[in-house]
């Protein structure tokens, strides 16, 4: 599926029907487009709550993940928006990957 794409109800419920084939290939593919799907929603979802002024932890709270996990999948989204507008991140949810000590973080260009 595209992105320009949408998925109808009838979408759903075929995908639905598929996951529980007793055809592997079809069950299988159903479960990888359900995948695709759960992460969809999830980006945009993370993104609403981001818009909306929630914490990394409070997301990860919700999905029942770590903080650390729910930043490092979708805060891409938080450092391309701070290019375009021209400044970097800021605050320790934006920080940037480093060792223990942070001498081995290299500037990006």
């Amino acid at each position: 599926m595209h992105d320009d794409e949408k998925l109808t109800s009838s979408d759903s419920e075929q995908i639905a029907g598929a996951a529980a084939s007793a055809d592997p290939a079809v069950g299988l593919a159903a479960v990888r487009a359900l995948r695709t799907l759960a992460d969809r929603l999830e980006d945009v979802q993370v993104g609403n709550a981001r818009s909306a002024g929630w914490s990394w932890q409070a997301i990860a709270d919700v999905l029942q993940i770590s903080r650390q996990a729910v930043h490092q999948k979708h805060a891409y989204r938080e450092t391309e928006a701070a290019g375009s507008r021209g400044g970097g991140p800021t605050g320790t949810d934006s920080a940037p990957r480093a060792g223990k000590d942070g001498n081995d973080v290299q500037p990006t260009q």
